[in-house]
């Protein structure tokens, strides 16, 4: 099994997020002890967001190599392991950033006369989502849901229907909160099987 391990939170150690893709990882390498892991730090390393250049083929050579090795490792995981914490309500932009590259026509989707298909569908998402507050369905702040809505929508494009989330909300509403959330995710985690 391939992992694929994308972190994309900003806040270091802090993040909730990170420590949450952390535990799913060792979660499945636990069930798939000869798994091999490509790890990607999204807030450390983060790829260039998509200009005219790159669609007109004519970006940086080395900007289009780092793109190409993202698209490359994505195609590659049977199981990618996603970091996505929620800013001003939706995924930080340098995880955008990231999914820009993935969409690629002929690789990930393709048009047809019936429409857009999707060519990635053979993996397994696994979304470490953290949300300061609550924007789950049947929640105030639902609407305004634009992180796990879009990426359930964006892999999906993609053919990937094996979509999981693991959420933390409410960790920006005091200690025992995030506490809370957090030990509810961790209880998630071990029911993802590989």
């Amino acid at each position: 099994m391939n992992i694929l391990h994308i972190d994309a939170g900003i806040t270091g150690d802090a993040s909730v997020s990170r420590l949450l893709t952390a535990e799913i990882l060792a979660s499945q390498i636990a069930q798939n002890p000869d798994a091999s892991v490509v790890h990607r730090d999204l807030a450390a390393a983060p790829l260039d967001h998509l200009t005219g250049a790159h669609l007109g083929g004519t970006a940086a050579a080395d900007d289009l190599a780092a793109g190409q090795a993202a698209l490359q490792e994505f195609m590659a995981a049977d199981l990618v392991i996603i970091g996505a914490p929620m800013y001003n309500f939706t995924i930080p932009s340098q995880l955008k950033a990231w999914i820009d590259r993935l969409a690629v026509a002929g690789v990930t989707f393709r048009y047809t006369e019936n429409g857009s298909e999707g060519l990635a569908g053979a993996k397994k998402i696994i979304v470490a989502s953290s949300r300061g507050g609550f924007y789950s369905e049947g929640t105030a702040g639902a609407a305004l849901d634009h992180q796990e809505a879009y990426l359930r929508s964006v892999f999906g494009f993609f053919g990937i229907t094996d979509v999981s989330v693991i959420r933390a909300e409410g960790v920006a509403m005091g200690p025992e909160a995030r506490d809370t959330a957090i030990e509810q995710a961790r209880g998630l985690i071990a029911t993802i099987a590989a």
